[in-house]
């Protein structure tokens, strides 16, 4: 059986259908800028929105007056389309093609932002690569906020399996790590008027020693 190329599957995404007409279209991601909010994250934070493709939160940010701010995407497509569509602000962001399971960052990050990417490593080692990764690069004060399918919401996206979370399996996950602040549950409504429950936890480091 030939392996499944994830960075294949997501530029041939991108590269055949609109934003708009993708299940995770969100044209005001407000779950994810009520966190920024909540925490009073700074404008001169350094901000990463992982898998952020071509998602309308950077330009949320860039509104907002946030000053450094960079997007993660496996789909050089997806990154492409979205600094199209900023014209001369893309200038503005950092853009790193990349899987985030083999993401070598080059700078520490404030904030750590993940609305379903998370849920699609389903192997252990991608996981844990994961985690480590984001454990090492952000800074001791850092929040991450990870959104993903919760166990009422769908097992597939994109015509691909995912992992479920529960507020506990999230935690549990993440506890070598990371410590939970709070998590809540958002319906997204999907652009076909169909509901995707989500579970959205925040989280701060642990200092290890």
């Amino acid at each position: 059986m030939e392996k499944f190329n994830r960075k294949n599957h997501w530029e041939n995404i991108y590269q055949t259908k609109e934003l708009e007409n993708v299940s995770w279209f969100q044209p005001n991601p407000k779950t994810s800028l009520n966190f920024l909010k909540e925490f009073n994250v700074p404008k001169t934070a350094k901000i990463i929105d992982i898998g952020g493709g071509d998602s309308y939160l950077v330009d949320y940010l860039l509104d907002m007056g946030y000053k450094n701010i960079t997007v993660l995407d496996i789909s050089e497509s997806a990154i492409n389309r979205a600094k199209h569509r900023l014209g001369n602000r893309e200038k503005q962001v950092k853009w790193i093609v990349s899987d985030a399971t083999t993401f070598i960052p080059t700078e520490k990050y404030d904030f750590w932002h993940d609305r379903a990417t998370f849920h699609f490593f389903t192997d252990n080692q991608d996981i844990t690569r994961y985690l480590e990764t984001a454990q090492q690069n952000i800074n001791p004060t850092g929040i991450m906020v990870i959104g993903t399918f919760s166990k009422n919401g769908p097992k597939k996206c994109s015509g691909i399996e995912i992992k479920q979370y529960s507020e506990s399996t999230m935690t549990k996950q993440l506890k070598t790590f990371f410590e939970k602040i709070k998590c809540i549950t958002v319906n997204h409504k999907t652009p076909f008027n169909t509901i995707q429950n989500f579970v959205f936890c925040s989280f701060k480091k642990l200092q290890i020693i």
